[in-house]
């Protein structure tokens, strides 16, 4: 899927469950910050320097009472445009 088009206000939706890989620190390591098919709104695109060549999308996921959730670092394959 190509989200190239996708930038900062854009809704977004969590391919998969997404947990924390330990990059939020103030969430414990491997916790759950988003099920499969959560609404996300991303917050910043960029890249890392470890993977310079590869787009990253900064997106805070909905909890259940719609209050967003940590700004979350999350790779391509890790969104979709629409929920499925």
């Amino acid at each position: 899927m190509d989200l190239e088009h996708l930038s900062p206000g854009d809704v977004v939706f969590a391919a998969s469950h997404i947990y924390n890989d330990g990059g939020i620190p103030e969430v414990p390591m491997d916790a759950l910050l988003a099920k499969a098919g959560t609404r996300g709104v991303i917050i910043e695109t960029g890249h890392l320097e470890e993977a310079p060549h590869r787009k990253v999308y900064l997106v805070r996921f909905e909890d259940e009472e719609l209050n967003l959730g940590p700004p979350t670092g999350c790779w391509p394959e890790e969104l979709q445009t629409a929920k499925n």
